[in-house]
Order: structure tokens, then sequence, then C-alpha cells
């Protein structure tokens, strides 16, 4: 694994889109595969594609509760005919006699010589086995085609595949009991700063003066976790250029990607840039990006590769945003993901005024309301953690963008970026 030799595009700072296609056109998908269990396959990416060897539906059979006849029978609107079998689901009905109607259920095959089915609902059951079909059916009705779903010999699911529960259904429904997944992705953390420190760990339950408690650790951690991410957590570093760089060297060595939180900038106390341009090579860059100015992509060097390095700003809202616009994408890329990996955003409508917009692309937290439009946070600073809380996304605001009340706006609704 390396990182790229290319160098990214030259500019006061970078676009979102710039600096999210320099990422995805670097990154390679790990290698190694294993056999899982459909069961445990859920988060997983599909290493190869897979097919049916079956039909689904297998056979002709019912979509509903009823009665199945031959169609030709009751052209009449108002057919009387004999019962002459019952067939739930599982069993296998006898040849249906013209004249003769079968008792059916959901789900149940459709007996040979039939060639609809009538809903109960329309049907008039007379003691002791006949019923009325007050009905004319056509040939096919509430009928489902053996093959309808799914043709024998027929791909899936595609290699690149992130299972959900609806591909491990697909996958059941047609009898694959494990699956070929990529491994996992192996992610060392670690989070600089000798101001943090862990809820439980001050005295008294006082923090110190200047001291913070470190949020990010358990934001970060969480966000690994819903990328189904081996976590290798090497806790809190102190800011010295030496302790950075010995983590460093014990992170790359058998982790694929590193990620830090806080110490991106240029300051005396920020050392992550020096300890990774000592252990492997860095770009740094200033994004377009409000919040999350800084962000850090390279790679640290080991006997024989490398692992991949992205370190984040410390603010807690813009560690927690760029993690959303750039560290997932790519992850999922690294996973083996294909397809689109940045989120989605959906146009709607803003019921708020934005008068004074930044020259960055900002990523505001919002959140639905009863209306169906956005209502914003009132504090959109990037340390003001209860704004992520409160909001059901951000809205991604063009640079110098103003927004007026009813102006339709790009919405990315945090479950299309938090699974």
């Amino acid at each position: 694994m390396t990182a790229p030799a290319r160098k990214p595009p030259s500019a006061p700072m970078l676009s979102v889109r710039e600096a999210l296609d320099f990422l995805l056109g670097a990154v390679r998908p790990i290698e190694g595969a294993e056999t899982v269990a459909t069961l445990a396959a859920n988060g997983r990416v599909l290493a190869e594609a897979q097919a049916s060897t079956i039909n689904v539906p297998s056979a002709d059979n019912t979509q509903m509760d009823g009665y199945a006849v031959r169609a030709a029978d009751c052209a009449s609107g108002n057919a009387t005919l004999s019962v002459t079998q019952r067939i739930a689901a599982g069993q296998v009905g006898q040849f249906l006699a013209p004249g003769s109607a079968a008792r059916i259920f959901t789900g149940a095959m459709i007996p040979e010589g039939a060639d609809a089915v009538v809903m109960q609902e329309q049907c008039e059951t007379t003691p002791p086995n006949f019923v009325t079909i007050r009905h004319t059916p056509q040939p096919g009705e509430w009928v489902r085609r053996a093959g309808e779903d799914i043709v024998a010999g027929a791909v899936i699911l595609e290699a690149g595949t992130r299972l959900r529960a609806q591909e491990l259904g697909l996958a059941a429904s047609v009898g694959l009991a494990r699956l070929p997944v990529r491994r996992r992705l192996r992610v060392a953390v670690f989070f600089t700063g000798d101001e943090l420190t862990m809820p439980g760990e001050a005295p008294g339950g006082q923090l110190a003066p200047g001291a913070i408690y470190n949020s990010n650790r358990f934001t970060l951690r969480a966000l690994l976790e819903y990328l189904g991410c081996d976590i290798n957590d090497f806790g809190i570093v102190p800011d010295s250029l030496d302790a950075t760089r010995a983590t460093l060297r014990k992170a790359a060595q058998d982790n694929d990607l590193i990620i830090t939180s806080g110490g991106v900038s240029v300051g005396e106390e920020d050392h992550i840039k020096p300890a990774v341009e000592a252990e492997g090579r860095l770009n740094l860059w200033q994004i377009a990006v409000k919040p999350g100015k800084p962000l850090a992509f390279g790679e640290v060097a080991r006997a024989g590769g490398a692992a991949f390095f992205l370190g984040l700003p410390g603010n807690p809202v813009s560690s927690f945003i760029t993690f959303l616009l750039f560290v997932r994408p790519f992850i999922l890329r690294l996973q083996g993901v294909r397809g689109e990996v940045a989120p989605r955003a959906f146009a709607m409508r803003a019921d708020f005024n934005w008068p004074k917009p930044d020259r960055r692309n900002e990523f505001l937290r919002a959140r639905i309301n009863d209306a169906g439009g956005l209502d914003l946070f009132p504090n959109q600073g990037s340390g003001v953690l209860t704004s992520t809380v409160w909001a059901d996304g951000m809205i991604d605001n063009p640079p110098g963008q103003a927004i007026v009340r009813g102006d339709m706006v790009r919405f990315i609704p945090f479950n299309e970026v938090l699974s």
C-alpha cells in the first residue's frame, strides 16, 4: 500500500470536491477475504459476485388467499364451482379439473390446470363443497410466475456491495448460507493534546484548569464501529514529537489506516505534521470547509509497506463533520465498496434566513420541522457538539451563498451517513 506520489491540486484552499476526489483517487482496496455465515455478514463488503442457482419463485404461486381456478370457467362473472382440494403454502396440489376450484393460501403453488386466482373477498362459499366466483378473472390474475423475481444463473449481488439487511435477505432467498467478504479494515486511532482527560479520570470529578474531556475518542470510535472496522485505540498521546513518532510507528505495524484527532495545525505544540513527515510522507491541506478547515493525508512507513494516515482537526464538530465528508468515503473505498461513496444530498426547504455566509463551503446543522422544512441550530460553532445531537443532518451550503427563508437547499441527513 502506498500513498499517492502525485501532488494534490494547487490552490489557496481545496474545495470539498477536490479534496475528496484526491483521497478517493489515492486509495487502493485492502486485500484479503474470508467466508462468513450470511447471518454474520451484516455491514461486510462482498468480495465476489453472487449468482442464484434457483428461480425465485421456484414455481408459480399465489399472491392472495382465495381460489385457484380456470379463468375460462369463470367467464360469466357468477360461476359456481366445486371445491375439490385445499392447498396451503408448502403443499403440492393435484391437477385441477374443468369446472372445479382449489382453496388456496398465499404462497402456495398453483395446481396444474389452474391459470388464475380469485381473492376470497370476491367468492361466496356454499356448503358442502361449492364456491360461487363473483368476478371475471383474467389468466395470470394474482399469480406470481416462476422466476418472476430471480432467474437461475442471474447475478443477484455484485462484488463490492456493502451488505445490509436487504442484501442478506436476498442472499438467503436463494439459499446462500455463507458469503465471501473482504476482511475487516484495521484502523488505529490516537488523540493528541496534554489538555485531554478521559471521563471518570478527573480527581473528584473536577477538571483541572485548562483540561477538557476527550469527546472525540468516543465519537470517532463509534463512527468506525458503524463502518465495521477493527479498532486499535492507542489513547491519548502526550504533546511531544518523540511520543507522536513512536505511536505512529506502533500504529503502522498492523493497521491499514491511522486516524488522529488534533495537532494538525502548524503551532509549536502541533506535532502531527513533523512526526508523519519523519515517519512517511504527508499532504497537509487547508480545505474550504466550515467547520473543519485543516486535514492531513499521507502514509506512515513500515517494513514492507505503509499505512494510510488521516489527521482530523481537534474541535469536536470539525472532527465529526470531516469524518463524514472525507474519512467515511475513504474507508468505504478502502473496504472495496464500489460505486458512489460520497454522502447524498436532498433538496429541502429552508425555514430560516442565513444572511452572512462564509467564503468556505459551510455544513450547517439543521433539523426537519413538522412542516417539512429545515430549522437551523442557533449556534453553528465548531465546538458546539450539542448541535450534532439536536440536528437531523447538515446543509451543504456553497461558499458565499446566502439563504433566504423558502430557498431550496442541499440537505444531507445523518441517517444517510451514520450507518
